[in-house]
């Protein structure tokens, strides 16, 4: 992720029956639909960009990570998001995967 290659990753770590999940929301389902809904977040933005993770920690089957994205649109000023995710990983793919973070952040700065 790191190297901005979000579809890539998706394509190289995430099980077929993969499930992705923000807050409380629903479950999206299955690899097919996280690289749709990456590739449209993608098109909204001019750039991604995501900080170097610094805070990960593994147990078994179990991975935290706490990562920082930048969002830069064609115009506008960037919004910068950070999440904690939660990720379920079966062998060598994740499974399961859910985001935590304040949704104030995906909001333009004078609406936070």
């Amino acid at each position: 992720m790191e190297g901005a290659h979000y579809v890539e990753a998706l394509e190289q770590f995430y099980h077929p029956d993969a499930t992705m999940q923000d807050n409380q929301q629903p479950p999206r389902l299955g690899l097919e639909r996280l690289i749709a809904d990456e590739a449209a977040t993608m098109a909204r933005f001019a750039t991604m960009k995501t900080d170097p993770v610094t805070d990960l920690f593994i147990d078994g089957d179990k991975v935290a990570i706490r990562w920082k994205f930048t969002f830069t649109p064609a115009e506008g000023p960037p919004m910068v998001m950070e999440e904690m995710t939660l990720q379920r990983w079966a062998g060598d793919r994740i499974a399961e995967e859910r985001f935590f973070y304040d949704p104030r952040q995906t909001r333009p700065p004078a609406a936070n």
